[in-house]
């Protein structure tokens, strides 16, 4: 793990490392100038979105109790780990190596059986990998990302699992969201507080319309 980090305490005693947020910045200059070509790490940061999605699925277990789980595009996993007692198996997925040793270091610290980490990249994600329930926390912030994931998501709807969709009120969103609009069947707005700003996520919950 090439970021610093530290033990942060979540709601319901759950408490996960993450990289130290004042030290990513910083860390990632270093890491720059030893490798001009390596991308900052999105992945590092506890974002509205995985809070809310959290949120979400803590007012709504009825969507993922006793139920089969994947994340995509995880990070740093905070949706997946705050479900993991309720679920009876949960496949967190990111696409970046640090991601997927800290997620591990996770799964260790938490002692759980049900939960493991793999790396899956949502452009050439694994037909292997089958659930109930697919969770995508502000997965929506490139454009150029949002063909391959419509069409995983369509992939995914056509098999019956449910998708649910963490979303922040950005424009460059919406396009994505509207390309999926005839699937949802439940959309809420989530209020959170983060760095001192109050801020919208829209959750989406999408299933395949059967006539």
């Amino acid at each position: 793990m090439q970021y610093p980090l530290v033990l942060k305490e979540f709601e319901k005693e759950l408490s996960l490392y993450i990289p130290d947020p004042l030290l990513i910045k910083p860390t990632y200059e270093k890491l720059l100038l030893e490798n001009p070509t390596i991308l900052f790490p999105y992945w590092a940061k506890v974002w509205p979105s995985a809070i809310a999605m959290s949120i979400f699925l803590q007012q709504h277990p009825d969507l993922i109790i006793n139920k089969t789980v994947i994340e995509i595009g995880a990070g740093i996993g905070l949706p997946s780990f705050s479900i993991v007692h309720q679920v009876s198996g949960i496949t967190i997925t990111d696409y970046d190596s640090d991601a997927i040793e800290l997620l591990q270091k996770n799964i260790a610290h938490i002692s759980n059986e049900k939960i493991s980490a793999i790396y899956a990249d949502w452009n050439f994600f694994p037909t292997t990998i089958c659930s109930d329930v697919v969770l995508l926390s502000d997965t929506n912030y490139a454009p150029v990302d949002f063909e391959p994931l419509v069409k995983l998501i369509q992939q995914f709807l056509q098999k019956g699992v449910t998708i649910i969709i963490a979303s922040p009120a950005r424009i460059t969103a919406s396009p994505f969201i509207d390309q999926l609009e005839l699937y949802i069947n439940q959309k809420e707005l989530i209020e959170v507080n983060h760095n001192c700003e109050r801020i919208l996520i829209g959750l989406f919950v999408l299933k395949q319309n059967r006539k």
